[in-house]
């Protein structure tokens, strides 16, 4: 996501149904259809048509309210995408309706913590639901900043394992 940050393309359909898994667990992101690419660089919000569908419950609140798409639009699924592998693959914003959910989300809700999550990567997951849009990290930043929490070393988690 971010060389299509850095190659002015917007995705619009960021999920984990759209992420492909190769060996070595190497992943894809697929599915350009609903894709944008901006071509000035001055130009940088795509304005969607009135009555295109959408994944709403992957869908900033922008693009629901306003149909304007930009990359951080596609920040915002990201963070929906990271709740889906904190979760094994489950729905987001589970036992609501797609209007429930808008309704939800534009009272400042967002969702907990998923169990097993640690804290700094639901963090991230927070940052990415911002409501400004330009309050929500890159993905430039974004990949910096999971690259550091991977990177962890694991007997930060507990003092024995050192010894």
């Amino acid at each position: 996501m971010a060389y299509l940050e850095q190659q002015n393309y917007i995705h619009r359909d960021l999920a984990a149904r759209n992420v492909l898994v190769g060996e070595n667990n190497i992943c894809k992101v697929a599915d350009f259809g609903l894709a944008r690419v901006f071509m000035k660089e001055n130009e940088n919000v795509y304005e969607a048509k009135e009555g295109g569908k959408f994944p709403v419950k992957w869908t900033a609140p922008e693009g629901i309210h306003d149909n304007k798409f930009t990359i951080k639009s596609d920040v915002w699924s990201f963070g929906v995408l990271l709740y889906e592998i904190m979760t094994f693959g489950k729905m987001p914003y589970p036992a609501m309706t797609n209007m429930q959910t808008v309704q939800w989300l534009a009272k400042g809700h967002r969702m907990s913590c998923p169990p097993s999550c640690p804290k700094p990567l639901h963090t991230i997951m927070m940052n990415c639901w911002k409501d400004n849009d330009q309050e929500r990290p890159t993905f430039e930043t974004l990949q910096w900043q999971l690259e550091d929490f991977f990177d962890m070393d694991v007997s930060s988690y507990d003092d024995s394992a050192r010894y």
